[in-house]
C-alpha cells in the first residue's frame, strides 16, 4: 500500500484530516483543494424551514459541510432539538457532526454502516420505518446543486421532499500550470476525488493536461462519480464506495500501486 501517492482534492479541512489518516497507514499525499466551501447567507425561506423541522419525519443531511452550517443555523433557532424528525446521514462522518448536537438530548443521527452514499440510505431500514406514516414528509440539507437520486427514489414511494440548500462549492483560483506542475514535481501517482463537481473542477483546472493525467488511477466515491469520469475520459477508475478515510483505505489495500 506504501506505493501509493495520492493527490486529494477535497476542501482544505478534509484534505487534511484525510491526509493524516493516509500518513499514519503508511501513505503518501499532497493536496490540492479544488473545492472551496461557502456557506449561503441565512434567507427567510432558510429561517422558516428551519422553525419548520417538527413537521418533517425524516431530516436527511448529505455532507460534512451541509451538517456543519446545520449545526450553525440549530444553534440559533434550536437549543434543543424538535421533538418530531428522526435524523439522517448519507455518512458516517456527517452523522459523527450532528451527533454534537443530538446525543446530549439522547437522540442519534443513522446511517449506512455499508456504503456512504444515497443507494445506501434508502436501503437503511431505519428510513423506511421513518417514513412509515399516512403523509410522509422529510427534508434534505445539503449544497447548491447535487444529485436528485434521493428524492427522487423518496418521491415514488410517496414522500413529500423538500430541500434546504446551505452552501455553495466554488473552485479556489490557482495558476494555470499548478495541478500538473504538482504531480510532476511530486511524482503522485493516483488522483481522488469526492464529488462530481469536483471531478468537474479536477478536469477543468487540468486543461490541456487532461489528456495525460487521465491515465493515472482516479479514486471516485461512487458509481455516479465513476459513470462521469468515464464520459470525462478517465482510463483507470476505482470506485471507493464512499467518500471515508476507511473507504479510502480499503480500496489502496486491495489493489496494487500503479508502477513509478
Amino acid at each position: 500500500m506504501s506505493g501509493w501517492r495520492l493527490l486529494l482534492t477535497r476542501p482544505a479541512a478534509e484534505c487534511a484530516a484525510l491526509a493524516a489518516t493516509l500518513a499514519e497507514a503508511g501513505v503518501f499525499s499532497r493536496s490540492l483543494p479544488l473545492l472551496e466551501i461557502e456557506a449561503l447567507a441565512e434567507t427567510a425561506e432558510q429561517r422558516a424551514t428551519i422553525l419548520d423541522l417538527p413537521r418533517y419525519n425524516a431530516v436527511i443531511v448529505v455532507s460534512k459541510p451541509a451538517a456543519r452550517r446545520t449545526l450553525e443555523l440549530l444553534a440559533q433557532h434550536w437549543p434543543q432539538p424538535p421533538a418530531g424528525p428522526r435524523w439522517f446521514s448519507v455518512g458516517a462522518a456527517t452523522a459523527q457532526i450532528l451527533d454534537q448536537y443530538l446525543q446530549p438530548h439522547g437522540l442519534q443521527t443513522r446511517c449506512p454502516q455499508e456504503g456512504d452514499d444515497s443507494e445506501a440510505l434508502l436501503a437503511l431500514p431505519q428510513l423506511a420505518e421513518a417514513l412509515a406514516v399516512v403523509s410522509p414528509r422529510a427534508l434534505i440539507l445539503r449544497g447548491e446543486g447535487g444529485r436528485e437520486l434521493l428524492a427522487e427514489t423518496l418521491r415514488e414511494r410517496g414522500v413529500a421532499v423538500d430541500y434546504l440548500q446551505l452552501y455553495r462549492r466554488v473552485l479556489p483560483a490557482y495558476a494555470a500550470n499548478a495541478l500538473p506542475q504538482l504531480v510532476r514535481e511530486e511524482r503522485l501517482n493516483a488522483l481522488l476525488v469526492s464529488s462530481g463537481q469536483g471531478l468537474a473542477n479536477l478536469c477543468e483546472l487540468a486543461g490541456d493536461a487532461w489528456a495525460e493525467l487521465s491515465r493515472l488511477p482516479l479514486l471516485v466515491p461512487s458509481a455516479r462519480v465513476a459513470e462521469l469520469a468515464r464520459m470525462a475520459g478517465a482510463k483507470q477508475i476505482i470506485d471507493c464506495r464512499g467518500a471515508s478515510a476507511a473507504a479510502v483505505l480499503a480500496v489502496l489495500r486491495s489493489h496494487a500501486a500503479p508502477a513509478h
